[in-house]
């Protein structure tokens, strides 16, 4: 049956819905004439544009099927969500062009040479001692987050590059919510480079519930990013990572001399960097590394929350 009969069926069982156009067939190339950068980002917006329309009739289904409550909220409640899906993926998708232009149009594929790297992470800013843990805690609007970060006497090979693998365990009151292992990489001129991450989510009873937010460099076109340069500069801004629509971290240096007071301590001339992302417009953060240490304050400038250095072991 075609799409359009379909749409007709469904406005007759179900009264009042507002029905999206269907997407024409064969898609035309919206994307001819333009920079790389810019059609990735077109590409991008027009398949969250299409999920949005495809979770919207899935819970049109099972409102028909299993409404909770009145049919008409159930369906009222998943025009909302299309909504503000939709205006997510405008938010996105404007938030994408505007760091194509400021990091340039072309294609991200930073070149990657395997004998330049180094799994012996001695940034300054950013160094991982094998063995060496630092805890942070953070009070959130649902309860204490505790936060280990070790440094594991363990190497990964991702995409032909040996990467120091770190370990990241978050709790949330007691309860493992994060178990995450990350790969970093350190370039022979000092910058730090960001290989990927496994991420273990896991639900409120314990149970793992997705592995959202991992990626690998070299896979289903997955690339490196900057966690850390060598020699930042105010004004400096870098991939952290580039994974589309799961991973593309960006990192701005805002101050090389700032002064940090977390419960671990006070530490000056701190870089202090803003890291954002396209997938999420609204949430930014400022994060504070001290020489010799790494980081000691992450900033959450949206909710306020102070993610703080409160031992290091």
């Amino acid at each position: 049956m075609k799409t359009s009969k379909l749409l007709l069926l469904a406005a007759a069982c179900v009264p009042g819905l507002v029905l999206a156009a269907a997407p024409a067939d064969p898609a035309p190339d919206h994307t001819a004439g333009e920079q790389p950068c810019d059609a990735q980002a077109k590409a991008v917006l027009q398949a969250a544009q299409e999920q949005a329309e495809a979770d919207f009739w899935l819970a049109v289904a099972r409102c028909i099927n299993d409404p909770e409550g009145p049919l008409s909220q159930c369906l009222a409640q998943a025009e909302r969500e299309r909504d503000e899906a939709l205006e997510l993926a405008e938010d996105q998708h404007q938030a994408r062009l505007k760091l194509c232009a400021a990091l340039g149009h072309g294609r991200y594929d930073p070149p990657i040479r395997p004998s330049e790297f180094s799994p012996d992470i001695t940034n300054n800013y950013f160094p991982h001692v094998p063995g060496r843990t630092l805890v942070y805690e953070k009070t959130t609007a649902k309860g204490l987050e505790h936060l280990e970060v070790t440094a594991l006497d363990r190497t990964v090979v991702i995409d032909g590059v040996e990467c120091r693998a770190v370990r990241d365990v978050e709790a949330l009151n007691g309860q493992v919510v994060e178990d995450t292992e990350d790969w970093f990489s350190q370039h022979r001129n000092g910058n730090v480079w960001y290989f990927g991450e496994f991420v273990l989510n896991y639900d409120e009873d314990g149970f793992v519930e997705d592995i959202d937010g991992s990626f690998r460099a070299g896979v289903d076109g997955a690339k490196p990013g900057i966690l850390m340069l060598a020699a930042p500069a105010r004004g400096d801004l870098y991939r952290q990572e580039f994974f589309i629509n799961e991973a593309e971290d960006v990192g701005l240096v805002l101050s090389l001399n700032e002064t940090v007071t977390v419960p671990y301590g006070t530490f000056n001339n701190c870089l202090q960097t803003l890291d954002g992302s396209p997938i999420e417009p609204d949430a930014r953060e400022h994060k504070y590394y001290a020489p010799g240490i790494g980081l000691v304050l992450e900033v959450d400038l949206e909710k306020g929350e102070r993610l703080e250095l409160i031992a290091i072991r």
